[in-house]
């Protein structure tokens, strides 16, 4: 299977380590929601990085499998998620870091990698 495959696979994990990451040092199972609305510092951002990354997956996914319909080369296919995958574990250290700026910077050339995919499907590149 080829790793852009794989990749759709590694980002539908992250959000789920940014949630253990939230959720460590305790978390209330009884009443979660009301446990993340008292979430403060790192780990509400750890939270926020996983809301994002939920947000984030199916656009990427849908990507990569318009993009192998489209018989889109498996090395650009590849490389495009690599950069997404990337990107997305760059944001989630700058979210739990507080670096808004390089957050930002990180989320867009994720979201580029996801606009690269549908453009070679239309093959325009």
């Amino acid at each position: 299977m080829q790793f852009a495959f794989w990749a759709v696979l590694i980002a539908a994990v992250l959000p789920l380590l940014f949630a253990a990451l939230s959720k460590s040092g305790g978390m209330n199972n009884h009443a979660p929601r009301a446990a993340q609305a008292a979430l403060t510092g790192w780990r509400l951002r750890a939270h926020w990085a996983q809301q994002n990354s939920w947000e984030a997956f199916p656009v990427f996914a849908a990507a990569v499998v318009v993009a192998f319909l489209n018989l889109v080369s498996q090395g650009k296919m590849d490389a495009a998620a690599a950069v997404f995958l990337l990107a997305r574990v760059a944001y989630g250290a700058c979210y739990l870091a507080d670096k808004p700026s390089l957050r930002s910077l990180s989320w867009l050339v994720g979201y580029a990698a996801v606009i690269y995919l549908f453009l070679a499907s239309a093959h325009l590149l």
